[in-house]
């Protein structure tokens, strides 16, 4: 597979609609036809479902898809690091990260690294632990903030400052609000919307402890704080989740008791070829969260 008809895959893709991508690509639409037939044939499987106005794709077309662009992704991150790689410390940094308050520390952190190495750019990828630590093993992203538990023999890693105490976050009119702290007992049979990562599950069925039998999960969620609050304000349940400011009128946070607290660990691969900023910059975060 060549780079250039990954690109055309993605446009098309992208499009669902050939013309319209060959038009974007400034290819004609027979080219561009002729070469997602032959990566059919190459890959000897079908990438997609043709339609008369549009082509959908197959669920091994969304597999391909997603690996085609961080194929494209990681190639132009490598040429950019290359091009700067002589030059005045520039070049971009990509940082995976979980809904958690010690963003607020980080981009404080980053804000004052970019005004000693300005032309440093940094990109944002928000996503759970599980899809931060797979970037992170492919190269797509070069630093990852994550949540505990998280497995991180395989890193290096500072700790951040701030700890991250979990909450019940339910609507006001629930009977468990006239409460100061819930408990396990508590939450016996309430429908409950919890985190889908496995080893997070653990922690919360850890604490349950002899009432994780009469637990009752209503739906698992990946992110975000917003979307927990819409499900919990739409009668889906309570969420178990990190402490956050919470905006919505109807709703409110209960601390669990015992409480849950779990630590923030800003992480990156051990033994890989750092870029000129990628190194300035562990070196400043090194010293940064030292004081």
């Amino acid at each position: 597979m060549e780079l250039c008809v990954l690109k055309y895959f993605l446009a098309v893709a992208r499009e669902e609609n050939i013309t319209k991508a060959a038009n974007l690509l400034n290819i004609t639409q027979p080219t561009l036809s002729r070469q997602m037939m032959q990566l059919e044939e190459e890959l000897g499987i079908k990438l997609f479902r043709r339609g008369r106005h549009n082509v959908l794709l197959t669920e091994e077309g969304m597999l391909l898809r997603r690996r085609a662009q961080e194929i494209v992704d990681l190639t132009e991150k490598t040429e950019k690091e290359l091009v700067h790689g002589e030059e005045t410390v520039s070049g971009e940094i990509s940082i995976g990260c979980g809904e958690t308050q010690n963003m607020k520390p980080l981009a404080e952190m980053i804000s004052s690294f970019q005004e000693e190495y300005p032309e440093v750019v940094f990109h944002m990828y928000t996503a759970i632990a599980d899809d931060v630590t797979e970037r992170l093993e492919n190269g797509i992203l070069d630093m990852g903030l994550l949540l505990e538990p998280v497995e991180i023999s395989r890193y290096h890693f500072v700790r951040m400052p701030l700890q991250e105490k979990w909450h019940v976050l339910m609507r006001r009119d629930c009977p468990l609000a006239e409460k100061e702290k819930i408990t396990p007992p508590d939450l016996a049979g309430m429908p409950l919307i919890i985190a889908k990562r496995q080893s997070v599950r653990n922690l919360l069925e850890n604490w349950f402890g002899d009432a994780a039998e009469k637990i009752r999960v209503a739906s698992t969620c990946n992110l975000s704080h917003n979307n927990e609050s819409l499900m919990v304000e739409g009668g889906m349940g309570l969420a178990l989740m990190m402490e956050y400011t919470c905006d919505h009128e109807s709703l409110c946070l209960r601390p669990l008791e015992p409480e849950i607290v779990s630590g923030c660990v800003l992480v990156w691969k051990k033994n890989q070829t750092l870029s000129p900023a990628m190194a300035r910059f562990i070196g400043y975060v090194k010293k940064y969260f030292s004081v």
